[in-house]
């Protein structure tokens, strides 16, 4: 797999594609991000995007276009998105190696440089 900002596994591309599908996206791009909150600081974000500005960097990985705004490359770089079933259901994982605190919900997150603004999770 080449390295990108934020790598994405097949599977998660697979379910991904589904949703672009359900929601009439197809052309869209994946928008990955940050935004401050949660309890640690920090949480993730994704959704479908149209644009892509000068400050965001585009890229492809199993034929889907992902976009990541620059200001966020620092916090998700090596972050790795997949998709996991169980018999209790699926859902998508993020392991960023960035990250040296998380609280128990799952999607809150600080940074050794960005510790965010911590609000209710």
């Amino acid at each position: 797999m080449t390295k990108h900002v934020v790598d994405i596994t097949e599977a998660a591309v697979f379910h991904i594609n589904e949703m672009m599908e359900n929601n009439e996206e197809e052309n869209a791009f994946l928008r990955v991000s940050v935004k401050g909150g949660g309890c640690s600081g920090l949480t993730y974000a994704m959704g479908f995007d149209k644009e892509v500005s000068p400050e965001d960097e585009a890229y492809e990985e199993f034929g889907l276009n992902i976009v990541v705004a620059k200001q966020d490359i620092p916090i998700l770089n090596g972050t790795v998105i997949d998709f996991k079933q169980s018999l209790m259901g699926g859902g998508f994982t993020i392991d960023n190696p960035n990250a040296i605190a998380a609280c128990g919900c799952g999607s809150s997150f600080r940074t050794a440089k960005n510790a965010g603004t911590p609000g209710n999770c």
